[in-house]
């Protein structure tokens, strides 16, 4: 796992005109930024599915070398009021979550750090709505040959990258196959096990109860205890100048099709014509149980005129055996992806800690208030909050917080998540 070295705040270079910037941005980005090429396709069968293509997002309003864009799948469940909410809210929750007047490359090592701010607070305003759906969130921000992935839920997001190499960008949160997230969940006060039916029977996947959710993370979900959390694990990994393909999707697709039986069935088609052949392919093995929702980006050269190529079929056969068993590996320990071939990892966490993820760095905005909430980014007094040097009303441990300042509503969030309080409902529901 590579994270980024803590620096320290003092340190920060002092702020640069934005003119400045500007030029910088124009002169170091205008001749390296890939060109993308996307296609989506699905099927409905609840209508709880959505998806984002936003290709065309400045991190400087009117300064295109800032460009970059977004893709995302939302899978609803329990309604699709969720899903809509944050597909509507998220990326502006991120951005609020970036400091003004920094850099490209700032901008990408803060961005893991402002997506679960991002996520976090998503989560917080749907609440507020008092509604009880829920959506898995799989959010991908591609700038130039970077490609920053955050998820929650069991929707997925694979990097089919030159070779024929196929890497799990994302972790899934389902209880029945994610031990990790049991342990987490018990040890926070929910309960695992599988829907008891008359006499003791036990049937279908592990649960969360109440609630009976399979799922450990998501966004929404205000019936279902707060161990249920909305912290996405993160992956950001730089692609080679021969680029790659993405393949994002729900589990209406995962659930029929491997990562390499997904990336297999569309290498060396154009994106749109891809993104359909693998929903068919999804419904030729399972039929449609499920909404269905892919969307295939092709990540290439400018210069590049057709789809990332087919592995060569003269490639040789043990090194395509140990290119499949490494495939099969990866598939098998999710979190434990390290950088392959020409993709270099640059960052990678999935801990439900706010104290992991935001760190005790979290930079503050430029001209800001010292009270500003890290996830919510209001302004508070300085009594209201919680800072570095005070400790959880809620906490029965005597360690203190060591992370950024969180008003009052944020740190009721995150002592709640971590078992220290409940602020939802605890009836049993039905299992979604």
């Amino acid at each position: 796992m590579t994270n980024h070295q803590p620096r320290d705040p003092s340190a920060r270079p002092p702020l640069v005109p934005l003119a400045t910037l500007i030029g910088r941005e124009l002169r170091g980005e205008k001749s390296e930024r890939p060109s993308l090429r996307y296609g989506h396709a699905g099927l409905a069968k609840r209508g709880e599915d959505l998806f984002l293509i936003k290709p065309d997002c400045l991190r400087i309003p009117g300064n295109n070398s800032t460009a970059f864009s977004v893709f995302a799948i939302f899978d609803g469940h329990n309604g699709v009021s969720a899903a809509v909410f944050t597909k509507e809210h998220l990326l502006d929750h991120v951005m609020s979550a970036i400091p003004q007047g920094i850099g490209r490359d700032e901008w990408l090592q803060e961005l893991p750090r402002a997506l679960v701010a991002g996520f976090v607070k998503t989560d917080i305003d749907f609440q507020r709505k008092g509604e009880a759906s829920g959506t898995t969130v799989t959010f991908v921000v591609i700038d130039g040959w970077t490609v920053t992935v955050a998820s929650v839920g069991d929707s997925r997001c694979i990097l089919d990258s030159q070779g024929g190499v196929v890497s799990l960008l994302t972790v899934d949160h389902r209880l029945e196959e994610n031990v990790e997230e049991r342990e987490r969940v018990t040890a926070s006060g929910g309960e695992v096990g599988r829907l008891n039916l008359c006499g003791g029977q036990e049937v279908g996947p592990l649960r969360c109860w109440p609630g009976g959710l399979c799922l450990s993370r998501s966004i929404g979900d205000t019936d279902v205890g707060e161990f249920i959390v909305p912290i996405p694990h993160v992956k950001q990994v730089k692609l080679s100048s021969a680029g790659g393909r993405l393949i994002i999707a729900s589990d209406g697709i995962w659930d029929a099709l491997s990562s390499e039986m997904a990336a297999k069935a569309c290498r060396g088609l154009p994106a749109e014509l891809a993104a359909k052949l693998v929903v068919k392919e999804a419904l030729r093995t399972s039929g449609l149980k499920d909404d269905t929702t892919c969307l295939v980006v092709d990540i290439v050269p400018s210069d590049h005129s057709v789809s990332p190529p087919s592995p060569k079929k003269h490639q040789n056969k043990l090194r395509s055996l140990f290119l499949s068993l490494r495939s099969q590996n990866s598939a098998k320990h999710p979190n434990k992806l390290s950088s392959v071939g020409s993709v270099e990892e640059l960052f990678e966490e999935g801990s439900a800690m706010l104290e992991e993820r935001l760190g005790t760095n979290f930079p503050s905005k430029a001209n800001s208030s010292p009270f500003r909430c890290a996830i919510c980014q209001t302004d508070q007094a300085p009594n209201e909050g919680l800072s570095a040097t005070t400790g959880s009303f809620f906490s029965s441990s005597p360690k203190s917080w060591e992370g950024p300042y969180l008003c009052t509503e944020c740190r009721k969030k995150k002592d709640a998540m971590e078992g220290k309080r409940s602020s939802r409902s605890t009836a049993a529901t039905a299992p979604r």
